[in-house]
């Protein structure tokens, strides 16, 4: 019994010794391997030199264009349309008669009123001659004189309501679709037409804040349009006195020619709206830049190692950044591997 005890205690303190053994050999053999690993070689990275030049700085924004003059065509008078003289989506001038309103009415009662106002006017010449001679007093003369006045101007109220029967385009440009036909009651609530100015359009869109004081009147701007791959020039016009408070924008306005018809009123358009250039700016490719949490950060070659730079930028191109601050002219910029790169890491540099 004593022996088998003993036999056992002598196999358990072997099995736990070299189980210890073990332990120590793998942590003696790890450290080893961890010692040998400290010391990582070189990462290769590519890297160009930075320098100033000065960049021509631009901001894309979306705006929409907007028809130059746009017009209701209503009736001022209510009446039957008597005549249609345009044609849908066709050209017309300015003063051309569009529609005209019957007015047999309203001639029948200008002619009682230039018969009233023919008698009021003699009335008015005789009452004259009888003031001259004493024949009556003031008093009467005056009464005739107004009286022949207020008769004349009734004559020229139903002149004016006449000459509203025919409706006039306002200026020259492309009538729209009509909604009315011969023979139709119109009022001056009736929605006859549209007209739209062709020959030149409005751009409308906004800015932000920071890059109000940078935009002026005559400034050229250039967009596009939808499935169009053409580039059109326009011209600032007018600029909102005050910035948008909820928008934080200001809003501008500019003006180009449409002599082909091409851009209409409500096409989305993509603006490119140059500011001021940016003399000795610092342009880096935007393959070196690093998003970090709280902004962008870059890495530079600083005797052998990665030194990780934070930047301030101001614009960005398709392919460049522009940095304001962190890194000036002369720096070796790394480009290739930056993502994976730490502070202080052991790099070889190939500038470009």
């Amino acid at each position: 019994m004593k022996i088998k005890t003993l036999t056992l205690t002598v196999i358990t303190l072997s099995l736990l010794g070299l189980i210890g053994y073990r332990i120590i050999s793998n942590k003696a053999e790890a450290a080893k391997n961890d010692k040998k690993g400290d010391k990582k070689p070189p990462v290769m990275v590519d890297a160009i030199i930075v320098a100033e030049k000065d960049f021509a700085n631009a901001i894309s924004l979306s705006g929409a264009i907007e028809a130059n003059e746009n017009v209701e065509i209503r009736s001022e008078v209510s009446g039957i349309v008597e005549k249609i003289y345009f044609t849908e989506g066709t050209n017309v001038s300015k003063g051309q008669v569009l529609v005209k309103v019957n007015d047999i009415e309203l001639r029948a009662q200008l002619s009682q009123a230039v018969t009233k106002q023919n008698l009021a006017a003699e009335n008015e010449r005789r009452a004259k001659l009888l003031l001259q001679k004493e024949a009556i007093s003031q008093e009467e003369y005056d009464i005739a004189s107004a009286e022949y006045r207020s008769l004349k101007a009734q004559t020229q109220l139903i002149q004016a309501q006449i000459a509203k029967t025919a409706i006039k385009a306002p200026f020259s440009g492309k009538i729209g679709l009509r909604n009315i036909s011969p023979g139709t009651y119109v009022t001056p609530t009736t929605l006859i037409t549209k007209l739209v100015s062709a020959n030149q359009v409005k751009i409308s869109f906004s800015i932000p804040e920071k890059y109000a004081s940078e935009v002026e009147n005559n400034s050229p701007i250039q967009f596009t349009i939808p499935n169009n791959p053409q580039k059109f020039t326009a011209k600032i016009y007018a600029i909102e006195p005050e910035i948008e408070t909820t928008t934080r924008t200001l809003k501008i306005r500019a003006i180009a020619d449409n002599p082909n018809g091409k851009l209409l009123a409500g096409t989305f358009a993509n603006i490119e709206l140059p500011l001021k250039n940016i003399k000795g700016a610092i342009s880096i490719p935007s393959e070196a830049v690093v998003p970090v949490q709280d902004g962008k950060v870059v890495y530079i070659a600083n005797n052998g190692k990665a030194k990780e730079i934070k930047i301030e930028t101001i614009a960005r191109t398709d392919k460049d950044v522009i940095v304001t601050q962190g890194i000036k002219s002369g720096d070796t910029l790394l480009t290739s591997g930056v993502m994976s790169l730490k502070d202080e890491a052991d790099i070889k540099v190939k500038v470009k």
